[in-house]
């Protein structure tokens, strides 16, 4: 008998999910709670993935192990996180968000753990690349549960926490390693880094366990499309690994023959999925979000946005360090501007976002960070490299408040045009967006440092900055591809999402 006669057909599994969502939306209980049990996660993931940039020479002269080691501590992760994110999402959609999220958060707090207390090097890294891939079945739950938390009218106010915590964690993180590997708390060293998760892991756990809805998310007959998962994988390994090694390995040829070999891996994944749905099996990624304008402008913005923050914070951190001399925990320190003027942007944004839309405010944000970029310019010419960090504060201020302003409309523009069945596949997308944008980010801006070094960390450090005008430029640009109001879509979405279930 044929699949299509032994389970309900796409189509109708399709609508189920869009009446099951729908009628979830009017039994919602304590959203905000939800929303902080979901930061509780995202902080967790964001601190572990920067952390180890400071903490790595400590780590290294401990446990042994030469540069490579060094690079696949944040490559491993990287590499599992970012293959691992667009099936992480659809499993939400298959066994439900809510099992998924415990699964995903048990596991990352276990594997904090096995970090914290590894043996080896090759120990480390293994613990490193399990929890990248539990990391991604973990946090792509967090945008469907939220958009399934709040009514239409109040996901901006949730998005507009969501975006700057995710910031402030990313800009916090070298600030608490530098701290956590110099106080040596009874004696534990660098492994208080991921120690750390430990709490913050087992009080997410509580509180989904808790608050979570238990209410069934998921559609009959939804089955996980491991074709689809290996040839997704497969196309993003090709691209993401040799960005993250490519430097360290001098380029080599293959390199590159792998990353021109993974535009047609993702070409052959999109023609799978589109026969795959014709003929009523259920596929890896929802064939109508790859149909969606907004929402593929959205994530080449968010590509392009992630890769020039990623890449400059990493690149201003190694300059701090190497080119001026400091240690991580003055580093760490000399970038708190940045994390204190994120919160501002993002206090301010979500006032402006409603009187004046998001995307004035996406595209105005935007312009903030490339103001601070300029100002580290004028900054850095005046004084030919700082001697003390002071100069360099009130351009980091004002870089941290352009990026506080940009992320908070960025995501609720972006899911507006989601409908809800449509949830899973759309957060494991995006937040792959972003890994693969921090991983072009991380390899251009750091490539581009290096090579530049030549003259002076100074002068290569200047370089990277107009680099970066020129990547917000064009995420500027791009952002008028996005609806001036996430609102006036997301209504839209659950207009039509309410029409499928009664036609279903």
């Amino acid at each position: 008998m044929a699949a299509a006669d032994t389970e309900p057909s796409y189509l109708t599994r399709t609508a189920f999910v869009s009446r099951t969502v729908f009628v979830k939306n009017e039994q919602r209980s304590n959203p905000w709670i939800v929303l902080a049990v979901v930061l509780a996660a995202e902080i967790m993931d964001l601190l572990d993935a920067t952390v180890i940039a400071i903490a790595g020479p400590s780590v290294r002269a401990d446990l042994g192990g030469g540069t490579a080691f060094l690079q696949w501590l944040s490559a491993g992760y990287t590499l599992a996180f970012a293959v691992g994110l667009v099936t992480g999402g659809r499993l939400g959609d298959i066994f439900g968000r809510r099992p998924m999220f415990l699964a995903g958060a048990a596991g990352f707090t276990l594997m904090s753990l096995l970090c914290a207390v590894a043996p080896g090097p090759a120990w480390l890294v293994a613990f490193r690349v399990l929890q990248g891939l539990c990391g991604a079945v973990l946090i792509p739950q967090g945008l469907g549960l939220i958009k399934a938390a709040f009514p239409p009218e109040k996901l901006g106010a949730a998005f507009a926490a969501f975006g700057p915590v995710m910031g402030l964690s990313a800009v916090c993180g070298p600030i608490l390693a530098g701290v956590l590997v110099d106080a040596d708390l009874f004696g534990t060293g660098w492994r208080m880094i991921f120690l750390i998760n430990l709490p913050v892991g087992l009080a997410a756990l509580a509180g989904a366990a808790l608050v979570l809805p238990r209410a069934a998310e998921r559609a009959p007959g939804l089955r996980l499309d491991l074709p689809g998962t290996a040839l997704l994988g497969g196309a993003l390994l090709l691209l993401v690994f040799p960005l993250v090694q490519g430097r360290e390995l001098g380029w080599p040829w293959w390199c590159w023959a792998a990353m021109a070999a993974s535009g047609p891996g993702l070409w052959l994944f999109r023609r799978y999925e589109q026969r795959r749905a014709r003929t009523g099996l259920s596929p890896l990624v929802e064939p109508s979000l790859l149909a969606k304008r907004r929402f593929n402008a959205g994530l080449v913005v968010g590509l392009i946005f992630f890769a020039g923050l990623v890449g400059l914070s990493l690149t201003i951190s190694v300059y701090l360090q190497l080119g001026l001399g400091y240690s991580p925990l003055r580093a760490g320190l000399t970038q708190a501007p940045w994390a204190f003027g994120t919160a501002l942007g993002a206090i301010a944004a979500h006032g402006l976002s409603t009187r004046l839309g998001g995307r004035k405010v996406l595209v105005g944000g935007t312009g903030v960070i490339a103001l601070g970029a300029a100002g580290m310019l004028v900054t850095l010419a005046a004084t030919g490299g700082p001697a003390s960090p002071w100069p360099l504060l009130p351009a980091l201020l004002v870089l941290g408040v352009g990026m506080g302003a940009s992320m908070s409309p960025y995501f609720d523009i972006v899911l507006a045009a989601v409908d809800d069945h449509e949830v899973g596949s759309a957060s494991g997308t995006l937040t792959a967006a972003q890994q693969v944008g921090a991983a072009i980010g991380v390899a251009v801006l750091g490539t581009a440092f290096f090579s530049w070094a030549g003259p002076g960390l100074t002068a290569a450090f200047e370089r990277v900055l107009w680099l970066e005008l020129g990547l917000l430029a064009l995420a500027g640009a791009l952002c008028f591809l996005l609806p001036a109001r996430a609102r006036e879509e997301s209504t839209a979405g659950a207009h039509e999402a309410t029409v499928a279930a009664v036609a279903g």
